[in-house]
């Protein structure tokens, strides 16, 4: 008689269909990722998913596999691309729109298992956290630097190309929003209340210190002495 601790399925076991287990496979390594890490074995995630390591292979031949799952599901399908739009909207004060952007962008990433598995991609260097980061540099941040300049009456990039210093001022008001979701899920310490008030509160900020950085960076914007 076969043994049935070898089999995918056994009588105790639930059967799914394909796209169910599929399924239950992702939230179930998105839950274990986020709370131990990418050194968690994909053994003790079948063990607490009650499925056999072979089932969860069939699914996902690789651990890398499951871990680009992960990605495209934590990360890629949160993404807006509407954000750069609203961003680049001229017919918005850039004040308004920078804290719209984070106010929604907060609303979208501030989960348990987004800031953990962020941190724990950077901690361990899996690429979830390198393209991530990418993204947000080509598409966000690029854009704010680009509005701070209209801001401020600076050159076009077609004129004087976006350097790294830019930003990396764009970067210190990102970081500064971002921080705060790993004061909570990471160090587990209390976070405002009033997150909109926060954000407003870092957005004037930033933007009421940012054109003598820029002067610094880029040089006195143009028709200015």
């Amino acid at each position: 008689m076969a043994d049935q601790t070898i089999l995918d399925e056994t009588p105790q076991r639930r059967r799914l269909r394909p796209k169910e287990r599929e399924r239950q496979i992702v939230d179930g390594a998105i839950r274990y990722f986020a709370e131990v890490g990418f050194e968690g074995q994909t053994r003790e995630l079948a063990r607490r998913l009650n499925i056999t390591q072979p089932l969860l292979f069939r699914y996902f031949p690789t651990k890398e596999d499951l871990i680009d799952r992960v990605y495209e599901e934590v990360y890629l399908r949160r993404w807006k691309d509407e954000w750069v739009d609203d961003l680049t909207d001229r017919s918005v004060s850039l004040e308004e729109r920078l804290i719209r952007y984070y106010e929604d962008y907060v609303a979208t990433i501030f989960r348990y298992e987004w800031i953990r598995i962020f941190m724990f991609s950077g901690l361990k260097g899996e690429p979830i956290n390198q393209r991530y980061m990418a993204l947000v540099r080509d598409r966000i941040l690029r854009a704010i630097s680009l509005e701070l300049r209209h801001e401020h009456g600076f050159p076009a990039d077609d004129i004087t190309p976006l350097s790294d210093g830019e930003l990396d001022v764009a970067w210190s008001l990102h970081g500064a929003i971002f921080y705060v979701g790993i004061r909570k899920w990471v160090y587990q310490e209390d976070i405002p209340s009033d997150l909109s008030a926060f954000i407003r509160r870092n957005v004037q900020t930033f933007l009421r210190g940012a054109r003598p950085v820029l002067e610094e960076v880029i040089g006195a914007p143009s028709g200015v002495d």
